[in-house]
Parts: structure tokens; C-alpha cells; sequence
């Protein structure tokens, strides 16, 4: 792509400089005149204009051949217009510099954090993966009392055990649909978590709808807050697990990823998040949110904020 930039600019510089230059117009014009034959009247017509509007660029014939100069202006205008739409059309784009320039405004903090570098969303984890994590999770808590107590941890009560398989099976695991002052937060968690701690991570539920929330909150164990209550139906949290060997692992009573979510809530507060595990009612350790100071949680601030992501997501594709 920047060989064909190069190229053109080329080109209309080449361009630019015959249509301003009399001398080398008269000497590829008294070139061409030698080489083709002027037998035709269509030729000798273009000829006789070329000619006319040759001598109306030259020096001598600055007032009495205007009207024909206009001509050099309007083609020189036109060349120089196109290179700019070459320029334009053609440069290479960062697909997140749309992004970086909202942040920019809208959140400084994350964005001196980021130091100006917007990180790319990991791929969605497959629903495979998910269906045998919740399997693998159902048989430790069905063995967990014997096993010895040292391998699980027997006393920590297991949030995501409390979802219905079919639910969390089913959660919104988008990224687009996150606000971006959280999600470059929690990619930067994920950042970190994995190149200082050895743990990948993967999106277990982003955005959650208020009939899911709804749904949810039936379950005390689960979550008591209600529709927009909650900062998933703001794209403002996430619920996060593990993935080791290449499988997710989402007990939290499996003592490495335990010792990860503790990790992980070290770093998500170190970028300004609020964690799940720090909270006394409902220990949530894979949960983090963002709370921006003022929110008002209604429906109409919901569509405003997980909208900023998709709409962020529609102009950079």
C-alpha cells in the first residue's frame, strides 16, 4: 500500500511539474508534432486547441489568453485534489485509533494508563470449552468431601456453581458490547495477568440483559441486584475464569484458580476496578466493575453506554 501511495505521488508531481513548466510543454509538444502524422482533422483540431492552450500559459500571454489559463488551473486543481483523495482513501488505518480518541476524552485516567496503546479484544472462548468447564465444576463438587482437604478448598462457597448450566452456557460473551472505559481496564488485566502471572483469562459474561439479570436475581445465592441495578446492564462489568491447557476452568474451589482470582483482584484494583471477592455478602471472585462516579442507573444511561461500544465497533469495521 505505501509502494502504491509512493507511485502516485509520483505521478502527479511528474504531472504537476509539466503543467507548470512552458518549456517542457513546448518541447513534448514539438516531440509529438515530429512523431505522429497530421493527416486527420480531428488531430489537427486537438492539435490547434493544444497548441492555443500551450501559448496561454506562456509568460507573454498572461492578460490577452485568460480565459485559457483557466483551463491549467482547473487541471492542476484536479490533479492536486486526487492526490489528496489517493492519500486519504489509501493511508493505513489503526482500527483502534477511533477508539484511543474517545478514551482520550472521555477517560484520561485509563487512557495515561495505556499510555495512548488501545489493546484488541481476545477472540470470544468457545461454548464447547464453557459446557465442559461446568461439567469438570459439577464433578469436584460432587467428590470434593472425598478428597482430601488440602487439593479443594471445601469452605469457599462457589458462585458459579449456582448458575444453571444452561445459563451460563448461554451468557453474552461479546466484547463489543462493553462499555471502553471498562473494557480497556479488564484487557488490561488480562494483559497483565498473563505476562506477570502465567494465567490466561476469558470472558465468561460481559453485557447482561435486565430480563437476564431479572432472572438471575430470583436465585438469592446468585446476585440480589435487579435489572439496571447491575453494572453488566451498563457494559461496565464482567464475569471472568481461567483457562489452563487449553481448557476453562471455572471452580472456584480448584486451588489454582483460586490463588489466580486473588491475583486477579490485586491487579483489577491497581487499574481502578471494584472485585467481587473483597464483597461481604456475596464473595464473586471472578467479578469485576467499574464504577463511574454519578451514574445514574437507568435504562436510557444503559443504552447510552453500551451503545459508545457498539458504535465504536460498527465505524472501525
Amino acid at each position: 500500500m505505501s509502494i502504491i501511495i509512493l507511485i502516485g505521488f509520483i505521478l502527479v508531481s511528474c504531472s504537476l511539474a509539466f503543467l507548470s513548466s512552458y518549456e517542457l510543454r513546448d518541447k513534448v509538444q514539438q516531440f509529438f508534432l515530429g512523431v505522429i502524422p497530421q493527416s486527420k482533422k480531428q488531430f489537427n483540431f486537438a492539435k490547434q486547441f493544444a497548441l492555443q492552450l500551450n501559448q496561454a500559459a506562456a509568460p507573454e500571454q498572461i492578460q490577452s489568453h485568460w480565459h485559457l489559463q483557466q483551463w491549467w488551473i482547473l487541471v492542476s486543481g484536479f490533479f492536486l485534489f486526487t492526490s489528496i483523495l489517493i492519500f486519504t482513501f489509501t493511508r493505513p488505518i489503526n482500527p483502534t485509533k477511533i477508539e484511543a480518541d474517545y478514551l482520550r476524552e472521555a477517560d484520561p485516567q485509563i487512557y495515561a494508563l495505556l499510555d495512548g496503546q488501545m489493546l484488541s479484544s481476545p477472540p470470544e472462548v468457545e461454548g464447547s470449552l464453557i459446557e465442559e468447564a461446568i461439567i469438570a465444576a459439577t464433578n469436584i463438587e460432587s467428590i470434593q468431601t472425598t478428597i482430601r482437604a488440602e487439593v479443594f478448598n471445601p469452605n469457599v462457597a462457589d458462585v458459579h456453581m449456582q448458575y444453571l448450566h444452561g445459563d451460563l452456557a448461554s451468557a453474552d460473551r461479546k466484547w463489543h458490547k462493553m462499555n471502553p472505559r471498562y473494557k480497556q481496564r479488564l484487557l488490561m488485566v488480562f494483559k497483565i495477568m498473563q505476562e506477570r502471572h502465567g494465567y490466561e483469562m476469558v470472558l465468561l459474561e460481559g453485557y447482561r440483559s435486565p430480563e437476564r439479570q431479572n432472572t438471575l436475581a430470583g436465585n438469592s445465592n446468585i446476585t440480589r441486584a435487579r435489572g439496571f441495578q447491575s453494572y453488566h446492564q451498563f457494559g461496565l462489568a464482567a464475569d471472568v475464569a481461567f483457562k489452563r491447557s487449553g481448557k476453562v476452568v471455572i471452580s472456584e474451589r480448584d486451588p489454582w484458580a483460586m490463588q489466580g482470582y486473588q491475583l486477579y483482584g490485586v491487579v483489577a484494583e491497581s487499574v481502578g476496578l471494584t472485585w467481587g471477592g473483597r464483597w461481604k455478602s456475596i464473595q464473586d471472585y471472578g467479578h469485576t466493575e467499574y464504577r463511574i462516579p454519578g451514574l445514574r442507573k437507568t435504562a436510557e444511561m444503559a443504552e447510552q453506554l453500551t451503545s459508545e461500544g457498539n458504535l465504536l465497533t460498527n465505524h472501525i469495521n
